[in-house]
């Protein structure tokens, strides 16, 4: 049955790919749509806000991009909306003629060892949330008392952390960092930072231009294993088949970087440790952590052509007051849905959501990482969510969509605390004028009350 025009399409969540999603759909000509966009947050831009740290402010340039999607004609921002919590899948259903998920890979991949959950363990999501001014993370502490954290893992998150454990707080001072978590690493004793990685430098997550800033810290001294540098068959089989100029350029980084002397008052000190894979994570004598016991490792051949990190036998002690974890994240199932738990991901195929059967559902989509899994950077969400998109309107086109018996004005009429752009507006008019009076892009509000009295007009924030 064809319904009619224009048809109303629900994307819930309202980062990177549910923006380029909207942009695909409301610039074609061919199927008239409308798009009300949802979040859980009353801040649009999802992890460009919440996740990308604060001194790349750059790379957060791309919400203007974003921001010429919400002007199109048909758009809607549905903010402080939880589907899940607020609404139902069912909701959705009754009153959008296709919906599309984009809410990302949310938790955390836990590494499965003793010790875990002490006090002074946590996931790098959580500290990146808190230092970000996330509003669900204000209430977080970290003990930064300590001289010595260790980050887990080697992709680009765990060097954000590690880089923002040890920047100078002059230059963190003139980005959009939270004021609270400016405040306690102005007050850390944080000065040694080791980022530990179960495999070796050519199998590090890590981006090039990441790598280069983290070995480039102001007065901070890279420490580095020339010997863990030294490829072994694997990874020398690995370069040469890559011919990888990015990777040839890393591995010159790293060397370079093994080579260097301490300079004289430097106490700082970052060490990248490869090869260490953790096994247990110590308590001391007043219940905390304070050590990170790792197992040597080497490569070995593993499943699907992916090396694996395993046992030399040797152990090491690494002693920490703090340890972040970052090994990973994982889509969280969204009720009503299909969920294929072992990826975290909702089951697809070109972002048409299906059953474990493989039957698809009509009229519900995916796109970003709850559709593919945790890899790539923001700009690759971009073909992801257009797929997703495109594949949306030539169902459409084809009759195949939700029946729903009711227009989308009844339920955001049921919805009297979401927030809209106008609110956001006011909000980003708030921030970014508190930002120009003390030189920084903006000075963010992170408690909730704070960002819906801003987003109702209320009397602005202190």
């Amino acid at each position: 049955m064809k319904a009619t025009a224009p048809y109303r399409i629900a994307i819930v969540g309202a980062g990177p790919a549910g923006f380029y999603a909207a942009g695909h759909l409301l610039a074609n000509t061919a199927v008239p749509v409308t798009v009300d966009l949802f979040d859980r947050l009353p801040t649009p831009f999802g992890l460009v806000r919440s996740g990308v740290a604060p001194d790349h402010h750059k790379i957060k340039s791309v919400t203007r991009i974003y921001e010429k999607t919400a002007r199109r004609e048909g758009f809607r921002f549905v903010g402080h909306v939880d589907v899940g919590t607020d609404i139902g899948t069912s909701d959705l259903a009754a009153h959008y003629h296709a919906v599309m998920i984009t809410t990302g890979a949310q938790t955390d991949r836990r590494l499965g060892i003793p010790g875990e959950d002490l006090p002074g363990v946590h996931p790098a999501t959580d500290f990146v949330a808190w230092y970000n001014g996330h509003p669900h993370y204000t209430q977080c502490s970290f003990d930064l008392t300590a001289e010595k954290a260790v980050v887990i893992g080697m992709g680009n998150v765990a060097v954000d952390v590690a880089r923002i454990l040890l920047r100078c707080c002059d230059e963190l001072g003139t980005t959009d960092i939270a004021d609270h978590a400016l405040d306690a690493l102005k007050q850390s004793h944080v000065k040694q930072v080791t980022l530990v990685g179960r495999r070796g430098p050519v199998q590090a997550a890590f981006t090039n231009p990441e790598l280069k800033e983290l070995l480039h810290l102001k007065d901070v001294h890279i420490a580095i294993d020339a010997e863990q540098l030294v490829l072994d068959a694997f990874s020398e089989a690995a370069r040469v088949a890559a011919d990888d100029r990015e990777l040839e350029a890393r591995l010159a980084m790293l060397r370079e970087a093994a080579q260097r002397e301490p300079a004289p008052g430097v106490d700082r000190v970052l060490t990248l440790q490869f090869f260490r894979s953790p096994t247990a994570l110590l308590a001391g004598a007043d219940g905390r952590v304070e050590a990170v016991r790792t197992d040597v490792t080497r490569l070995a051949d593993g499943s699907e052509g992916r090396l694996r990190a395993v046992s030399t036998g040797e152990t090491e002690t690494l002693p920490a007051g703090i340890v972040l974890k970052s090994v990973g994240y994982k889509g969280i199932a969204v009720e009503g849905l299909p969920f294929d738990d072992r990826h975290g991901i909702i089951p697809n195929e070109g972002g048409r959501v299906h059953t474990e059967n493989g039957d698809t559902l009509p009229g519900w989509y995916a796109a970003g990482w709850i559709k593919r899994g945790p890899t790539g950077v923001i700009g690759t969400n971009k073909a992801d969510a257009q797929e997703s998109a495109q594949n949306l309107l030539d169902d459409l086109s084809a009759g195949i969509h939700l029946e729903p018996p009711h227009h989308a004005d009844a339920l955001l009429g049921r919805l009297a605390h979401r927030t809209d752009l106008a609110g956001w507006h006011r909000i980003d008019a708030h921030e970014t004028s508190q930002g120009e009076a003390s030189g920084r892009p903006r000075v963010k509000v992170a408690e909730l009350n704070d960002l819906l009295s801003l987003a109702r007009g209320d009397r602005p924030a202190a």
